[in-house]
């Protein structure tokens, strides 16, 4: 990482960032015509998340199902901008806050953390192509990194290798993957998860990752539980969390301050 983009990563490890899954935004199929709800419930999720003991948050925008495969429309752009600065505004500046503008648009990411002066953005599919619900998604690495260094955007770029929800081309490789993604794409951080939202990692691939680039941060991606978290961590610096930490374990519902507290806890 260059001196530059913000090293989320230097905070002590690990690092726990919930998941702010926002409800529907407009412009979106299931969008229910009043902003009220999908401002209260992020403000909530992200109090809960960051009052139970998480070093941060990651806004995304998982309430827009069906996903554009890049670009999305450009007010979703501008709701998400609005959402995460206030959130920012709410929390201080203490808290590590990410963005993800599903399911793989890098610019419109990049454009709300430069607005929002946030931390880090994820992206989903930053090197190779995956095919998807979306159909095939290919990798932007050039025009990211070109876009970012243009735009004068300190966020760091955290990339998914072998994202969820996506079937691998023949041949894939999570190792090389990764080695390319960091060495020819410049991703700051990756990611490993497993199959689906609330999948477990393979802790296969989660050595073979770590093996491959020791130096590069690392975080699982899904399925993490307070069960399971623990040993996990042994090969990662961190985690996203999202499915777990919610009422009953289901993605839908509100996160619940009780779930976070014992993940905190397991993980610490």
């Amino acid at each position: 990482m260059t001196d530059r983009i913000r090293d989320p990563f230097s905070r002590p490890r690990p690092l726990i960032l919930g998941v702010v899954h926002l409800l529907p935004l407009p412009g979106s199929p299931r969008y229910g015509g009043d902003r009220s709800p999908i401002w209260a419930g992020a403000r909530r999720d992200a109090i809960s998340l960051l009052e139970g003991g998480c070093s941060g948050i990651i806004v995304e925008n998982f309430g827009d199902a069906p996903f554009h495969a890049d670009r999305v429309d450009l007010v979703t752009i501008a709701e998400m901008t609005r959402i995460t600065a206030e959130l920012r505004q709410l929390v201080g500046e203490e808290p590590i806050i990410g963005v993800n503008v599903l399911r793989n648009d890098a610019a419109a990411a990049l454009a709300v953390a430069g607005a929002t002066g946030v931390d880090l953005i994820r992206v989903n599919v930053h090197t190779g192509a995956l095919l998807t619900d979306q159909g095939w998604i290919e990798g932007k690495a050039a025009e990211t990194l070109r876009f970012r260094h243009s735009w004068d955007i300190p966020a760091a770029i955290v990339a998914d290798i072998g994202v969820k929800h996506a079937i691998h081309p023949p041949g894939f490789d999570i190792a090389e993957a990764a080695r390319e993604t960091v060495g020819r794409g410049l991703a700051d951080a990756l990611i490993v998860t497993g199959p689906a939202t609330g999948s477990p990692v393979d802790p296969a691939d989660l050595i073979r990752v770590r093996e491959a680039v020791p130096g590069v941060p690392l975080l699982i991606g899904s399925g993490a539980t307070a069960e399971t978290i623990g040993p996990m961590l042994e090969r990662a610096d961190g985690v996203i969390v999202g499915t777990s930490l919610k009422e009953n374990g289901d993605v839908t519902r509100p996160v619940d301050p009780a779930r976070v507290r014992a993940f905190v806890i397991a993980a610490r």
